[in-house]
């Protein structure tokens, strides 16, 4: 199942450790506090706990919404790149 994990950390040290967590566990970073992949219920379990455990008593707000496959093939993605400047 699909996992998305959003979160809103505001220590810096901090929300650099839950980010390598995320990618520790193989989600892709789509957004600068949010991550998407595959992770079945045990996995995200463990993850849960492993950020839980690296917050501690640090303020935190941090979010995971499992997605059925059927949902997350409706997914639509709206991507504009900057242009390279010219020189």
């Amino acid at each position: 199942m699909i996992s998305l994990v959003i979160y809103d950390i505001p220590d810096d040290r901090l929300r650099f450790k839950v980010a390598d967590i995320c990618l520790d566990y193989g989600l892709e970073r789509i957004q600068y506090s949010a991550f998407l992949g595959e992770l079945n219920h045990n996995r995200r379990e463990e993850l849960l706990q492993k950020i839980r455990r690296r917050i501690g008593r640090h303020e935190a707000n941090v979010q995971l919404f499992p997605i059925c496959d059927k949902d997350a093939r409706l997914r639509k993605e709206i991507r504009v790149k900057a242009e390279e400047s010219k020189e």
